[in-house]
């Protein structure tokens, strides 16, 4: 691979992992992330951060216009699928008409190929393993990642933009997120562990994912650009291993070496089961059997050990009221400011 990659949320989870291994390769990588969920800790070295927005139009078209970027890895969201119910805006400013800054910039500059992280969610409760399911998202967070993967389906038709999609699911490992309540529910079950406290799951735990290690994900997100077969097609990709809810808590404090119970709250809405099916991603990509769960919950809760474990550093407003969780409205009294 050659030219400039443009990794959005590289400071993040998942894109600290892509950056570092498109590094790896030798590749120049500048970084853009405003650290409103990631950290400088996770930047790879040899990179360059730009600190700031995707929603920032003009910094965006400053990053395109100063640097010939040949490939855009757009991973930065937010990726709260449940809360995004109660901030819409939030989520269509964010998760949609930021990508849509992107996707303007990536046609008017030439870029060679675009890729972007979507989400099992654009399924909603349809993703039953089927080989073809049909995108029904039924949060208005599968809403906007639908929509972006069909703008650059248009985008590509109208102007040439090549493209690829991927749709992990229920990704943890090292680097991820701990101080968020609203998503990622490992890291939330890891970080509820390590501070005594039990295991907070909505209604009755039988809830079923697949949880996914980052190393399983992450190398085929960066080298996708250059296997001609991937171009123009969206794939879904994470583990065959379906877990409920209550068997990922013991597991949880199992890997941390702690029990803390359980603490039931009420159900809320949300999908029973997700699964959808990788033998796509596994072909094209050439991937092999994956990390093994209770060996990648080891190596995050190792990881975690020695982590400062502090409070929620979010900048949200609730704009809708009716029908928050309570957990989720005490969460947000709980605050810390942005990584400076």
């Amino acid at each position: 691979m050659s030219g400039v990659a443009l990794v959005t949320g590289g400071a993040g989870f998942l894109g600290s992992h892509v950056a570092e291994r498109l590094v790896r390769e030798g590749r120049r990588v500048i970084v853009l992330d405003d650290l409103s969920g990631g950290y400088r800790r996770n930047l790879p070295s040899n990179c360059e951060f730009v600190r700031g927005s995707v929603a920032d139009r003009v910094l965006i078209e400053r990053v395109f216009a100063e640097n010939r970027i040949a490939h855009v890895y757009h991973l930065a969201a937010y990726a709260a699928e449940g809360l995004s119910h109660f901030v819409r805006r939030f989520n269509y400013e964010n998760n949609l008409l930021a990508s849509i800054n992107l996707i303007n910039a990536a046609v008017n500059h030439g870029v060679k190929c675009f890729v972007f992280t979507s989400s099992a969610a654009v399924y909603g409760s349809g993703a039953d393993g089927a080989a073809s399911p049909t995108p029904t998202p039924v949060d208005p967070y599968g809403v906007a990642k639908l929509a972006v993967e069909q703008d650059l389906r248009a985008a590509e038709e109208m102007f040439g933009l090549r493209h690829v999609v991927f749709r992990p699911h229920n990704v943890y490992g090292e680097r991820q997120n701990l101080s968020d309540p609203f998503r990622n529910v490992i890291g939330i079950f890891l970080k509820q562990t390590l501070l005594g406290e039990p295991c907070t799951i909505f209604g009755d735990g039988k809830q079923t994912r697949n949880f996914t290690h980052v190393d399983d994900v992450a190398p085929a997100i960066a080298r996708c650009v250059e296997a001609p077969e991937a171009w123009g097609k969206a794939f879904d990709i994470g583990s065959d291993q379906a877990t409920s809810l209550n068997e990922i808590a013991e597991m949880v404090q199992n890997a941390v070496g702690c029990r803390v119970g359980v603490t039931r709250l009420p159900e809320r809405r949300e999908a029973a089961h997700v699964k959808t099916n990788h033998e796509e991603a596994r072909r094209v990509f050439a991937l092999g059997p994956g990390v093994e769960l209770a060996e990648g919950l080891r190596r995050v809760a190792a990881w975690a050990a020695d982590l400062e474990l502090g409070p929620p550093r979010l900048d949200l407003t609730i704009e809708i009221e009716r029908e928050l969780p309570p957990s989720w409205r005490n969460a947000l009294t709980k605050r810390a400011p942005h990584d400076s």
